[in-house]
């Protein structure tokens, strides 16, 4: 049997910008991919503490160091600059796998995006 478990959060960033004519997805700073082990096209949800929304979509790279969060297409609907969001990913494991994983949790700070 497999479970889905949390591999990967960002706990409390801050939306840079939201660009509704993109095609689509959310752009996050390179070394918070990184940092939070977190690939380019990863399926994640985002989840806005300041409205109660929540979307899925997936991750494009943003420029390292630029501390861009930054909801795209549809999802700049979702989150207005200056919304401090979640950013979560799954993974399936075995069941007794996932009893002893550990996910890897960030908890940059919230008004400049920077890792602590």
């Amino acid at each position: 049997m497999h479970i889905e478990v949390v591999k990967s959060k960002i706990h409390k960033v801050t939306i840079t910008e939201a660009n509704l004519q993109y095609v689509g997805s959310i752009t996050i700073d390179e070394d918070l991919m990184e940092a939070a082990n977190i690939i380019e096209n990863e399926k994640v949800q985002i989840v806005n503490i300041n409205n109660g929304e929540r979307l899925e979509t997936y991750v494009i790279r943003g420029e390292r160091g630029s501390r861009a969060i930054c909801l795209n297409g549809p999802a700049a609907r979702k989150a207005a600059v200056g919304d401090v969001v979640i950013i979560i990913s799954y993974a399936l494991l075995d069941f007794e796998e996932a009893k002893s994983f550990k996910p890897t949790l960030i908890f940059p700070d919230t008004a400049t995006n920077k890792l602590i």
